[in-house]
């Protein structure tokens, strides 16, 4: 099995893959805490981070109860996400 890092993406030296996704959520954590809702493609637009790794942020996010994804409509970029309500402001793993 090949590991893959991806160190230029995120200027730092040496990180696992479980880091990445913790420092792109703590990213996507702190963008949504600026505003109530924002859509997938809103997030990838702002942050300059591969999609994918926004992507698996995401789902750690949403499995930890963190965010609220909505769907507004078929296209998966007009998914609407947001910081759940009553959450403390912080991540835990």
């Amino acid at each position: 099995m090949t590991r893959v890092y991806f160190y230029d993406t995120l200027n730092i030296e040496e990180n696992s893959m479980i880091t990445q996704i913790g420092i792109v959520a703590g990213e996507i954590w702190q963008l949504l805490e600026g505003n109530e809702s924002m859509s997938i493609k809103d997030i990838n637009s702002k942050l300059d981070r591969p999609e994918f790794l926004i992507l698996m942020s995401l789902g750690w996010l949403s499995r930890e109860g963190h965010i609220l994804l909505d769907m507004e409509d078929e296209d998966f970029d007009n998914f609407k996400v947001s910081l759940r309500k009553g959450k403390a402001n912080k991540i835990t793993s």
